[in-house]
């Protein structure tokens, strides 16, 4: 933790175009991180759609701390430590569902879903002072920006729509991509690779790695699909948009989805335009069709999430060189099945378990981590210039500088 490793320097260990490599391979700033960052800032948790109704749960994470994500009969979300307050087991080892409570498996404590203490065995043990309103499960501060559910340990930091600062923008873009339709996170893929977790982050924003690491999947594309994946060809951008957060742009055309819909049809999507066509008028067909394949950028949200393309793609820190990635594609709630089976077939070209870019880039992230066991007074070099357009590191180094000031705080 902090307290065990007060002799680092954090401020000297990240410049503007460069960090050093004990970022990534030391245990002491791991463990700071874990408490400087992940319980001192708002965490993603879970999206809106995986607790549609009271009763609702998903298990979740603020950094390593394991928590429940829970909708009350009021429709508040509310976020909850794992941890039962009699001698701390888990109350909850389930991934999702919907229940009325929770119970303690060691010693029969019960929570309703709110995390309020009902029920102890034989009460009377504990005495006529014993309150059951001292014992509800540790709850955290919880606030909803268009769907996304972050929860902080903070009760003092300012609210999450000022947190998210120039992000809003890109995600209410983002979020047209339901097509009229809500947005559903569809069922979530997970995976571990041996890496830091900023390996992860600093990825999403890197379009410089697409065309080398990502070349077998260009090369599985037609050839009208290749074209627009030609991010080097693009006039595509990366933005720094405040607390750490940035948006790369590898599409312009598909920033805003609800635009340029007189378009033509690109010909991958036809067949989906004609079976959609005699369910819904040319106007409704056009706006799917143009939403189902996603939009044209990421947003990364500092620290553990990003809004891409078509996916939520979460990290989990694990340990100084381990991370947990969950992606989950993103269906149009309530939309058309044809257009959530194609998006559905786009994701797990890509991202799927036996896609192409999940395991590249895992294989990469991985090969970052060796590497990084060699020359350890060497720096990782993010001053790839801002007139490089998509290929720039401005977004690794908006995160960087966040982790910073964080960090000296």
């Amino acid at each position: 933790m902090t307290e065990q490793s007060p002799d680092l320097d954090y401020s000297s260990l990240v410049l503007e175009d460069r960090v050093q490599t004990s970022l990534y391979v030391d245990p002491a700033i791991f463990e700071a991180e874990m408490h400087k960052i992940f319980n001192n800032t708002w965490v993603w948790v879970a999206h809106a759609s995986e607790i549609p109704a009271a009763g609702s749960f998903k298990m979740s994470h603020v950094g390593r701390q394991p928590v429940i994500v829970t909708r009350g009969h009021d429709g508040r979300v509310h976020v909850l430590l794992n941890r039962c307050r009699h001698r701390a087991s888990s109350v909850c080892e389930d991934r999702k569902g919907k229940t009325g409570f929770f119970v303690c498996r060691y010693h029969g404590w019960s929570y309703d879903i709110t995390g309020k203490l009902r029920g102890v065995p034989q009460a009377a043990g504990y005495g006529a002072d014993f309150d059951k309103n001292d014992y509800s499960l540790m709850s955290l501060r919880v606030e909803e920006y268009a769907g996304l559910i972050f929860a902080t340990f903070r009760k003092d930091i300012e609210p999450l729509y000022d947190y998210l600062a120039g992000a809003r923008k890109w995600i209410d873009l983002f979020m047209k991509q339901g097509a009229g339709f809500g947005i559903n996170a569809a069922s979530a893929q997970r995976f571990r690779f041996r890496g830091n977790w900023k390996i992860q982050l600093e990825n999403t924003t890197d379009a410089y790695h697409f065309p080398i690491v990502h070349r077998s999947f260009l090369s599985s594309l037609d050839d009208e699909t290749e074209g627009l994946f030609d991010v080097l060809r693009q006039t595509g951008w990366v933005e720094d948009l405040g607390n750490g957060h940035s948006v790369m742009v590898m599409i312009p055309d598909l920033v805003d989805l609800e635009a340029n819909l007189d378009a033509p049809i690109p010909e991958r999507f036809q067949a989906l335009a004609d079976e959609l066509s005699g369910e819904y008028p040319p106007e409704t067909v056009r706006r799917i069709v143009r939403a189902v394949g996603g939009t044209g950028f990421l947003v990364n949200l500092f620290p553990n999430v990003a809004c891409s393309m078509a996916f939520f793609r979460v990290l989990r820190p694990i340990a100084v060189d381990e991370t947990e990635i969950t992606h989950m594609a993103i269906q149009m709630e309530g939309g058309p099945q044809a257009a959530n089976r194609v998006r559905l077939r786009l994701h797990e070209h890509f991202q799927g378990p036996m896609g192409f870019g999940t395991t590249d880039d895992a294989e990469a992230w991985e090969r970052v981590q060796r590497g990084a066991a060699a020359g350890e007074d060497l720096w990782i070099m993010l001053n790839r210039g801002e007139g490089h357009g998509v290929t720039a590191e401005t977004g690794m180094r908006a995160a960087y500088q966040m982790w910073k000031r964080m960090m000296i705080s």
